[in-house]
């Protein structure tokens, strides 16, 4: 039997009012924040978030070795000679980012990482020709860590088959005094072992050099990101891994304990590393700290970014300004990242 009209009728009223009355609804609504969005001025002027070149600091490797060469996971990112190095930070002077990471290369290694902390080394002696060439257009932040120096790759001193926290701490300690005479402009530890910011604030004072700052890496956790970084600075562990002193990747309140720890030993500024999975960490200590915070968006996080962009399957820049949006929104001050020159070549920063 047909259906009669009355019927169909009946059921097609009924759907039509679901349709037309929930676009009624909303277009009745007093609030439309698509309002300040329609204008590409309009939705600069009201942007939340910006982020700028100040707060970049750019990481940069220089080895003993003489020639300059690109590191293979990592694309645009060079292990320089000394020579090249100048030039290289004279470009970035020339671009306004304020600072810049050195990670040492030395042309030998040994069990203690001697190299880390002699007043020769490659990063007394790259920090001297840097100051010499620049003077104070860039500020030259030194990584203190021995895991570039060791022959093992560890980042201390090994002791019954695992590194020994009181041995190495004096050893960094003797390594960021150095950096300090060559004229480092703040010092950075990332070795991650317990105690070491107090040591290292008591030597730095010590040695004449109370007003040099300490950038402390905190929350540094042992994580599958630093793959590329460990090529570019032959840091790789021999034996074993860094999870007995680098954090566990899951634990987020033992991250401000080290925050706390650091502070209460005289650090400035407190770190999060890596980036991009521990915007939950930064959040927590931007809500709990009054202080300046730094996060590294770290070799893994880079050269995954440069791969897919390589491959087409992204639009790089558009992805680089949102990541870097994403550590300033979860509450970084410093953003160190591979990205800088290309970020402020390109205009993906403000």
């Amino acid at each position: 039997m047909a259906q009669s009209p009355r019927k169909f009728h009946s059921q097609h009223s009924i759907l039509n009012t679901s349709l037309t009355l929930t676009p009624m609804i909303y277009i009745n609504r007093t609030q439309r924040p698509r309002r300040l969005r329609e204008s590409p001025l309009l939705r600069k002027m009201v942007r939340e978030t910006r982020v700028t070149k100040d707060n970049l600091l750019y990481p940069m490797f220089v080895s003993e070795s003489g020639s300059s060469t690109e590191i293979s996971s990592m694309p645009g990112i060079f292990r320089y000679s000394l020579d090249d190095l100048k030039r290289e930070v004279t470009k970035v002077a020339g671009l306004g980012i304020p600072a810049i990471m050195l990670f040492g290369i030395p042309n030998e290694k040994d069990e203690v990482g001697s190299g880390g902390y002699d007043t020769e080394g490659i990063i007394p002696r790259a920090i001297r020709a840097l100051k010499a060439e620049i003077g104070d257009s860039v500020l030259i932040v030194p990584d203190v860590c021995l895991c570039e120096y060791t022959s093992h790759g560890h980042c201390g001193v090994i002791s019954n088959g695992t590194v020994d926290n009181d041995e190495t701490v004096p050893l960094l300690a003797r390594a960021a005094v150095a950096y300090a005479e060559a004229g480092a402009d703040m010092i950075a530890p990332s070795d991650m072992m317990d105690g070491r910011i107090g040591v290292i604030r008591e030597e730095l004072d010590a040695a004449g050099f109370p007003y040099t700052p300490i950038m402390a890496y905190s929350a540094k956790y042992s994580s599958g990101f630093y793959g590329p970084f460990r090529e570019a600075a032959g840091s790789t562990p021999q034996f074993g891994d860094r999870k007995a002193y680098q954090m566990d990747p899951p634990n987020a309140r033992e991250a401000l304990k080290e925050m706390d720890l650091d502070l209460a030993e005289g650090a400035d500024i407190l770190m999060v590393k890596p980036g991009l999975a521990y915007l939950d960490i930064l959040r927590a200590a931007r809500e709990r700290y009054d202080v300046p915070l730094a996060i590294y968006n770290v070799s893994g996080e880079y050269s995954m970014v440069k791969a897919a962009a390589q491959n087409g399957w992204i639009d790089e820049g558009r992805v680089v300004s949102e990541t870097l949006t994403a550590f300033k929104r979860a509450g970084a001050d410093i953003i160190l990242t591979y990205h800088a020159v290309d970020a402020v070549r390109e205009g993906w920063v403000e």
